[in-house]
């Protein structure tokens, strides 16, 4: 029996919009809802989700101000987001460049299936 193991890639991260949400934010100071919604091509209410969600993660900062009739929602990505970021792109490398063992002949195993 091998004790190889595929390295554990984090769930959260690894969902299409909230991967480009942090690596937009990763690369920025700090980035408007708007802005996101535009660079991600993604609608308000998507983003929106996607944003709670890193948010009670800890991974994001949002901040929201009031503009006259309108809300202004700025986020920014916390030292937790960064480090999940880098740990998430190591992952995946090391499953890429990982060499999955050869399956060994088993023959007690065969003789029961």
């Amino acid at each position: 029996m091998s004790n190889f193991k595929f390295p554990v890639i984090n769930p959260l991260l690894h969902n299409e919009l909230r991967l480009k949400i942090m690596v937009a934010l990763d690369s920025l100071d700090s980035a408007d809802f708007m802005y996101l919604c535009q660079i991600t091509d993604s609608t308000r209410g998507n983003v929106s989700v996607q944003i709670t969600t890193l948010k009670d993660a800890g991974y994001l900062e949002v901040t929201k101000t009031s503009l006259g009739r309108f809300s202004h929602t700025v986020c920014r990505i916390t030292a937790l987001g960064q480090e999940a970021l880098r740990a998430y792109e190591e992952g995946l490398r090391n499953l890429f460049n990982r060499e999955v063992p050869a399956q060994q002949e088993d023959n007690s195993q065969r003789a029961a299936g």
